[in-house]
């Protein structure tokens, strides 16, 4: 069984940075995407990034290209998301996921494994 842990949020003005870590535990599919989803009170789950096993293949939503990074480090079974640029629309609980196979995708349906989230919040 896979477990995802996220941290590192928390409260940041508008036009900070904060980076998001998702470790994973337990039995590991190295080559299975992973991704980060965020959802804001009433509103819909968002996809927010999507990354392969080996980091070539990467997908971002249109509201956060050219500000969030994502990347992987299989060694260390972590996955990052670096966040900049920051705006008050950016505050949800931010979500990791594990994919059921090595494809990247935007639908959540595409991911089995899911952590407890992190909040962050952007204060304007």
């Amino acid at each position: 069984q896979v477990q995802l842990v996220e941290s590192g949020g928390g409260l940041v003005q508008a036009g900070g940075s904060l980076r998001l870590l998702c470790a994973a535990a337990g039995r590991t599919y190295d080559r299975d995407a992973m991704a980060w989803f965020r959802q804001a009170p009433g509103n819909e789950r968002e996809f927010v990034a999507s990354i392969s096993w080996n980091s070539t293949m990467k997908l971002y939503a249109d509201s956060v290209k050219g500000r969030f990074s994502i990347s992987r480090d299989i060694a260390r079974n972590i996955m990052y998301l670096e966040m900049n640029t920051l705006k008050p629309e950016d505050t949800a609980i931010y979500f990791c996921a594990r994919a059921r196979s090595i494809y990247v995708t935007k639908d959540r349906r595409a991911y089995d494994y899911w952590g407890q989230g992190t909040q962050v919040t952007v204060s304007s």
